[in-house]
């Protein structure tokens, strides 16, 4: 039986479930595609029309590609904190002049970097978190966002691609009876057609929010500030989207100790505090007559070292210094 990230152990069922749907999406997609390459594009391909498979057989291998990378990429999974933390400390960060209250995750006990949100799906803190897919059974944050916009750009230009192979045949066979090619078209026209309106759809909503540098689980969230300030302008957005470093793998490194302030993280002496446009996680008890702290950690750069971690070569130090202790 599983075990989630605490210990417990799971039931069999709601473990089995999110790895059926990203299943199935695979499957669908396997045989849709099976069924369209040995019908209507073999027809094609028959009575001369080379150009369809030229294009359609690279958009299926890429589609196919990016849906199973992204089932298995790493979204940008931040490892756990130390107990030794004090959920009480509120440490400040800063973004285009904006100060931003790190959240204390009670889960994964350390302070939430801004944009950091815990999947209750997946039990991990997710940096620069979007949304948790189902269809491919894992989170879409900084690491793999620009995967999954790729995976919907090839997934809308080969379904629309399919469709319209699908209708050239049956436009050049409404000459001809029903056989099996013409019925097997038929079949994969129409779940074709209902996809692509559901997908280009999708494609328009996701490059609105990169244009305005927007994530989806913000939307309720937006009435907490006026001008997004993570918003560098539509060219500077899809820039930084398309081109920017995505920095460490977190979790390439099993240690789960933590320093105050990291070494990417320039001390400021000002403070004009204001509470993030994050959701809130659960907060610490404060005992009686107990006073949050605030600690100012500096700048944030999304992709580097969030407050609170340590450079993975110094982890590695203290993990051997306290090896050695015992």
């Amino acid at each position: 039986m599983p075990l989630s990230r605490a210990g417990r152990p799971q039931g069999l069922l709601p473990w089995m479930l999110p790895s059926l749907c990203a299943a199935l999406s695979a499957v669908m997609l396997l045989i849709l595609s099976g069924l369209f390459f040995a019908f209507p594009c073999r027809w094609l391909v028959q009575n001369g029309e080379w150009v369809y498979p030229v294009i359609l057989g690279p958009l299926f291998v890429l589609t196919f590609c990016c849906l199973i990378a992204l089932n298995g990429s790493d979204p940008g999974t931040l490892h756990q904190g130390s107990n030794e933390l004090d959920p009480m400390m509120m440490p400040v960060v800063w973004v285009n002049h904006r100060a931003f209250h790190l959240q204390w995750c009670p889960k994964c006990r350390f302070h939430r970097p801004p944009r950091t949100h815990h999947c209750p799906r997946c039990n991990i803190c997710v940096e620069d978190f979007d949304h948790h897919s189902r269809w491919v059974n894992n989170c879409v944050g900084h690491r793999n966002y620009r995967l999954y916009l790729l995976l919907v750009l090839s997934l809308c230009l080969y379904t629309l691609a399919v469709l319209v192979a699908c209708v050239t045949v049956l436009v050049r066979t409404t000459h001809l009876p029903y056989g099996l090619d013409k019925i097997i078209t038929i079949g994969v026209a129409v779940p074709a057609a209902g996809f692509l309106v559901p997908l280009f759809v999708l494609l328009l909503i996701k490059a609105w929010s990169v244009s305005k540098a927007e994530r989806s689980h913000e939307g309720k969230y937006q009435y907490l500030y006026v001008n997004n300030p993570f918003d560098l302008g539509c060219a500077g957005n899809w820039c930084f989207t398309i081109f920017a470093p995505r920095g460490p793998k977190y979790m390439a490194e099993a240690v789960g100790l933590q320093s105050a302030v990291g070494p990417d993280w320039v001390p400021m002496q000002t403070l004009h505090c204001s509470r993030g446009p994050l959701g809130p996680g659960p907060p610490a008890t404060p005992g009686p007559g107990s006073r949050p702290h605030v600690q100012t950690l500096g700048l944030y750069t999304p992709g580097r070292a969030p407050p609170g971690r340590r450079h993975p070569a110094d982890l590695q130090e203290a993990t051997l210094n306290l090896e050695l202790s015992v």
